[in-house]
């Protein structure tokens, strides 16, 4: 899959750069939006700060989209190559060849199963099959549902309940596509592709704005313009996973307990993420948080994706966090795989997890940290391991070489 390497400009003609510049002029000038630094009720509570017209263009997020004509298109293509029989006898293999496939939104990849992706189809239906061949699991594992877990399912499906499946996630897929193209040409400075923003009426605020940001004297918004640190969700508000296999549900008992002020059980959410003893998938989490949180709204984070990082430099994503925490002002849903190189605390290395991200500070000349809740408690499990806090404080450049080192390279946001 390859990318659009045409510069913005050379793809805007003058009229429609006079219409997008216009268009940002009459929603910055004069607008200030007042965004707390940090949640009520964090021990860390600030001064309320002030996001001036030069950045508000630089940070939106796109509205509910809608599904093109060419996506339809799109998702019926893949559909079609699904299997029409179970494939629950079928070979590692054979359950790979079948299920592992890709639909292109936008020069965007989507991969049912596996999220937002750069990684070419073939290279993850290799990986698919063998990691479903060897089945090789680390000492302890947490509960984020593996490769091979994830196909087991879905072969254990009937050929209706696997099309119906298939085909809402990769609706899902379509309808969330402006949010990944918008943060990539916020972030990563890459290129629209041409038409979207006729296509996708919901990204045209965002990216207008951004466009005229970066045609005037306007900067758009880097690490170095946001305050030192900020939070998001309340302290007291954490939880330790109370099964081996549960940090997907602890997590979202996290994040629906920051949103409601209610604390639903684990047991809950598990259910509402369709966990079972081999754990929970990332696009799962992603889904519940938009179906039972109001963080997806426009005036947050928008709808949450399972977006791949696989090509995001530190800074990039430490930005990410910065933006998310600050002006969306609402939680990540990181997906770090947990090795004591990265996280000293552990007695062990582990699987991949879930965990909460929800803060960040610069640290003056010391290397930056973020915050995080950690649903894992090794003591829990086994008396003899040091016990491990829910609310963390951590190097931030360890948790992005952790989210790298996982195989999926993604997380929620």
């Amino acid at each position: 899959m390859t990318r659009n390497p045409a510069p913005l400009s050379a793809r805007l003609t003058p009229a429609r750069l006079v219409v997008a510049a216009s268009a940002a002029l009459v929603l910055v000038v004069g607008l200030s939006v007042l965004l707390p630094d940090r949640e009520a009720g964090d021990q860390r509570d600030g001064t309320i700060t002030t996001v001036t017209e030069q950045y508000a263009a630089t940070t939106g997020v796109p509205g509910k989209g809608t599904i093109t004509p060419a996506a339809r298109a799109e998702i019926q293509r893949v559909l079609d190559d699904a299997p029409g029989h179970t494939l629950a006898r079928a070979t590692a293999a054979g359950r790979a060849t079948q299920l592992v496939r890709c639909a292109e939104f936008e020069e965007q990849q989507y991969c049912l199963g596996r999220g937002w992706t750069d990684a070419p189809e073939g290279d993850l239906t290799t990986e698919a099959a063998s990691a479903a061949r060897s089945r090789a699991l680390p000492a302890e594992t947490t509960g984020d549902l593996t490769d091979a877990d994830l196909l087991a399912q879905r072969a254990a499906l009937s050929p209706a309940e696997l099309e119906a499946t298939e085909r809402q996630e990769l609706e899902e897929a379509a309808r969330s596509v402006a949010k990944v193209v918008l943060l990539r040409h916020q972030i990563l400075g890459e290129p629209l592709p041409d038409g979207f923003l006729e296509r996708h009426p919901e990204a045209r605020a965002g990216a207008s704005e951004l466009t005229a940001a970066r045609m005037s004297s306007s900067r758009t918004k880097g690490m170095d313009d946001y305050p030192k640190r900020a939070t998001v969700l309340r302290r007291g508000r954490t939880s330790q996973q109370v099964r081996t296999y549960w940090c997907g549900p602890a997590t979202m008992q996290m994040i629906a307990w920051g949103w409601s002020g209610n604390r639903r059980s684990q047991r809950h959410w598990a259910r509402r993420l369709g966990t079972t003893t081999s754990g929970s998938s990332i696009s799962e989490i992603v889904r519940v948080v938009n179906k039972s949180t109001g963080y997806d709204r426009e005036a947050r984070a928008g709808k949450y994706i399972v977006l791949d990082i696989s090509d995001w430099r530190y800074r990039q994503w430490m930005l990410l966090q910065m933006r998310h925490v600050k002006d969306y002002r609402a939680p990540l849903v990181l997906h770090p795989i947990l090795l004591k190189r990265f996280f000293p605390y552990l007695d062990d290395d582990a699987s991949g997890h879930f965990q909460v991200g929800r803060g960040y500070d610069k640290n003056g000349d010391r290397p930056g940290e973020i915050s995080y809740f950690e649903p894992w408690n090794q003591q829990r499990f086994d008396p003899s391991e040091p016990y491990i806090k829910r609310v963390q404080w951590r190097r931030a450049y360890n948790s992005y070489r952790a989210n790298r080192a996982h195989p999926h390279q993604n997380m929620g946001v």
